[in-house]
Order: structure tokens, then C-alpha cells, then sequence
């Protein structure tokens, strides 16, 4: 048992200290604070004009004349000046831009805008609701219908507030937030998964390699080996999550200061996190992170110890993946609209695909306690099965030089006595 703790230590202490994963523990919560400024920038910016736009309308339908409505950022002009001449004056001036309303001008893209740089949506979303609503008013006049009363009664805006019952009360669903923490959820379970997996393959080959771990083995035994290489990896990568759960907290609290005004889309993004149980949440993805990268990463160990380089792992890697990579695709597409349904359920029950199902499911609130029993004792039952026959390829497979495996080798190393 010494012996795993020191080689645990050892791959522990050699990553945290590099220069890389420190940049990292700060990259990514800083990379969220520029992402939620972004949020307030964009928000406030996309809904209003940089610059005074000038719009000069040349309607001949004559339905249109003297009722546009002018804005904050953009004034309209009625223009009888021929096409020819406007568009002279739009290549002098980046702020202004010609609006010809021919006669037909329900026609689909008949209306045409000129302009010496592209609209922005703002512009054109802007022009062409006072468009549509001039036009809806111009057609009910015309059939004598009361256009004020209808317009009243457009003003009615109806909007659900999913609202969850529960044994212990009502509570707000919050569809879209919980959509959100479930696809980042399951996306980062499939990228730790694959990143700190590929690290212990690495290792593997490169202690392989070099002839190192000739001398290690002599000792410690393999199975101690492999098993202190994916404990410490896995220690780190947990070491690493702490860290950015903390600068996160700190950062989307500086956030909601920061953006503290009634129009910023920060503290509304930060008000709907809050409704979010993260507590069960994260309890939730750290024992998946834990079981999925056991799971995986003594098989990535097993396939680092088969080969004598990296670019001889892609014949292993791909069988490995595929239920991970599968999964992660029907999560990002699918599951997520329906994360209740029977291949959501029996997703999150197959161990080589749980971690990523069950964390697209878990923000819904869908999941029974008896199907999360369930499934976290299959991911103990499976990390523990292939940990043991990942062993037992190891232990043959680490002192294997210059002869390429294939599948049916594997299994006779698997099968190999003491």
C-alpha cells in the first residue's frame, strides 16, 4: 500500500507543479469572466444603434409616407430624389441608407434597402416591423376594420412560467437553465474524460518507452502501478475542478457587481443559476467524473501499455470511445429534449455511457433516487471490472517491445497466468 501512495504522490506532485496546469487554474475562470462581460456588452449593444442612422425612404407605393416612426438611433426621411442620386450620396456616408418601396411591395424581396456597409439586424428587424405593422393597419382600413381595437388587443404578450410541483413544494422549473447545466454538464464530463484519460495513456508510453519502467517494476508490481498512475492523475484532475469552482464563484460574484444595472443580462443569467440545486448537481458529476475516469482510464492505461507510440493507439481508442462518443453526440442533440425518455434511462444505467447521460438528466430533476442507486452501483461494478482486466493486459503489456498488438493478442495476455 506504501508503494501505491508514493507513485500516487509522484504523479500528483509532477502535474500540479507545472506551468501549465497553474496557468490553466486561472485561464478558465478568467475566460468566464470576459465571457459573462461579453454577455453584458453584446446584450447591450445589440439592442440599439452604435451610430445616428439616417434612412431616406423612397415609397412609391404611397402607403408608407409619414408614418414611419423615428428611434433613437434612426431617423426617416420621405424623398421624392431619383435612385440614381441617393446612391451617390449613400458612398459618401457610412450613417446613411436608401429604403425603395416599390408599388408590389408584398412581393417577397421586393423592398430593397442600399446602404455603403452592411445593415446591422437591428436596422433591417427594426424597418421592417414598422413595415409590417403599417401594412397589417393599411390592410384593415381598408376593410373597415377597427385598427385600434385590434392593435390593443395585439399588446396582449402571453409567457409560461413552468412552474415544478414536488413533495416538499412548488419551486420554478427554469427549462432553459436547466438545459444549459446539462449539456455543459455532460460536455465536460466527455472532455475531463478524454483529457486526464489520454494523460495516464501518455505516461504509460512514455515510462514504456524510455525503459523506465523496467526498473520500476522491479518494485512494485504492475497492478500497484497502473493503479497509483490513475489515482493520482484523477487526484489532480479533482485538485483542478476545486480550484475553478472557487475562482468561479468568486468571478460570477464580481460579475453581478460589476453588471449590477437593471439592463444587465449578468445578474438575470446569475439569478436563474441561483434557482439551480448545484450542491446535488456537483455532488452528482464529481462521483461521475471519479467512476467514468476510473472506468476509462484503466483502459487507457491497458491500450498505453500494448503500444510503443502514440500514433499506434488509434486502433484501440476507437472501440474505447465510441459508447463515450456516442452518448456525448445524442446529449448535445436529443436526449436534452427529452431526458425522461427509455434510451435517456437505459443511457444512464450502462456504465460505459452513464456519465455523460446522467448529467444531461440530473438538472431536469427527473431522475427517481432507485434509477440513481442503480446506476452509480453499475458504474462501481464496472469501473471495478475493467480496472481488473485492464490489469491483467497491463501487466504483460508494459513489458512488450517492438511487436504490434492487435485484439486477439490482448486477449491472450488477458489470459496469461501469473
Amino acid at each position: 500500500m506504501n508503494k501505491v501512495l508514493l507513485i500516487i504522490q509522484r504523479e500528483y506532485v509532477t502535474r500540479v507543479r507545472k506551468k501549465a496546469f497553474i496557468i490553466m487554474i486561472f485561464a478558465v475562470p478568467a475566460l468566464l469572466l470576459i465571457m459573462l462581460g461579453a454577455i453584458a456588452l453584446v446584450a447591450k449593444s445589440s439592442s440599439e444603434l452604435s451610430d445616428q442612422q439616417t434612412i431616406k425612404v423612397l415609397d412609391d407605393s404611397k402607403i408608407f409616407i409619414e408614418k414611419f416612426h423615428d428611434g433613437k438611433n434612426i431617423k426617416f426621411q420621405i424623398t421624392t430624389e431619383s435612385l440614381k442620386t441617393l446612391k451617390e450620396e449613400v458612398k459618401k456616408d457610412e450613417n446613411l441608407s436608401i429604403l425603395r418601396i416599390p408599388a408590389s411591395y408584398s412581393k417577397r424581396d421586393s423592398v430593397q434597402i442600399y446602404s455603403k456597409k452592411k445593415p446591422s439586424f437591428v436596422l433591417t428587424g427594426e424597418i421592417e416591423k414598422q413595415m409590417n405593422d403599417i401594412a397589417i393597419s393599411d390592410g384593415m382600413l381598408k376593410h373597415h376594420i377597427d385598427t385600434a381595437l385590434i392593435n390593443s388587443v395585439r399588446k396582449i404578450n402571453i409567457s409560461l412560467n413552468p412552474i415544478q410541483v414536488t413533495d416538499t413544494g412548488e419551486k420554478n422549473a427554469n427549462v432553459g437553465a436547466n438545459m444549459g447545466v446539462g449539456i455543459a454538464g455532460a460536455i465536460l464530463i466527455y472532455i475531463s474524460l478524454f483529457i486526464y484519460g489520454a494523460q495516464v495513456m501518455r505516461g504509460v508510453i512514455e515510462e514504456k518507452t524510455s525503459r523506465i519502467i523496467e526498473v520500476i517494476i522491479s518494485s512494485v508490481k504492475p497492478f500497484q502501478l497502473m493503479l497509483g498512475k490513475i489515482i493520482g492523475v484523477g487526484l489532480v484532475g479533482l485538485t483542478q475542478f476545486a480550484a475553478w469552482i472557487v475562482l468561479s464563484i468568486l468571478v460570477t460574484k464580481l460579475a453581478g457587481a460589476a453588471f449590477s444595472t437593471p439592463q444587465g443580462a449578468v445578474v438575470g443569467f446569475l439569478a436563474v443559476l441561483k434557482t439551480i440545486p448545484f450542491g446535488y448537481i456537483m455532488g452528482v458529476f464529481i462521483f461521475y467524473f471519479l467512476t467514468g475516469y476510473l472506468l476509462y482510464s484503466a483502459l487507457f492505461a491497458a491500450v498505453g501499455s500494448a503500444v510503443d507510440s502514440e500514433t499506434e493507439t488509434q486502433q484501440f481508442m476507437f472501440p474505447i470511445t465510441m459508447p463515450l462518443l456516442f452518448t456525448y453526440i445524442l446529449s448535445v442533440s436529443v436526449l436534452f429534449q427529452a431526458p425522461d425518455s427509455p434510451l435517456a434511462v437505459w443511457l444512464s444505467m450502462i456504465p460505459f455511457t452513464a456519465p455523460v447521460a446522467m448529467m444531461v438528466r440530473i438538472p431536469f430533476g427527473g431522475v427517481s433516487p432507485l434509477q440513481l442507486t442503480i446506476s452509480m452501483i453499475l458504474m462501481v461494478a464496472g469501473f471495478l471490472f475493467t480496472t481488473y482486466v485492464a490489469a491483467r493486459i497491463y501487466r504483460v503489456g508494459i513489458l512488450m517491445y517492438g511487436k504490434k498488438a492487435s485484439f486477439k493478442e490482448l486477449s491472450k495476455w488477458f489470459f496469461y497466468k501469473e
